[in-house]
């Protein structure tokens, strides 16, 4: 199986900046896709950014411009830098990603346990 592991979250002030990390490992031929996703309660879980083993990057309007994620291959470990960050981004935000276990073309999506993110106003 595979696990992924977070860290970073944490509770911080209103335009401060935090870094989450999740290095994942396990059964892993090749990460196709890995990003954070964060749920409200309330609310259904929302893409914040995801990131490809080629580089393209995807964010979510409301953090466009604040976020920025990477991916090193090396280690399958994705880091989203978040800086001014807003009472609005308080949310456990929860890793992801999509792996091959071998050289075929099948692919496996798996979701870490979620860290908690607040920011107070």
């Amino acid at each position: 199986q595979v696990q992924l592991v977070e860290s970073g979250g944490g509770l911080v002030q209103a335009g401060g900046s935090l870094t989450l990390s999740c290095a994942a490992s396990g059964r892993i031929f090749s990460i196709e896709v890995m990003g954070w996703y964060r749920r409200v309660p309330g609310k259904q879980r929302e893409l914040v950014s995801t990131i490809t083993r080629d580089g393209i990057t995807n964010y979510h309007d409301a953090v466009k411009g604040r976020s920025t994620i990477s991916l090193d291959n090396t280690k399958n470990t994705v880091n989203l830098q978040m800086i001014s960050l807003e009472p609005e981004d308080t949310a456990v935000y929860y890793c992801n990603a999509i792996v091959r276990y071998s050289d075929d073309t099948n692919r496996f999506q798996h979701w870490g346990q979620g860290t908690q993110v607040t920011v107070s106003s």
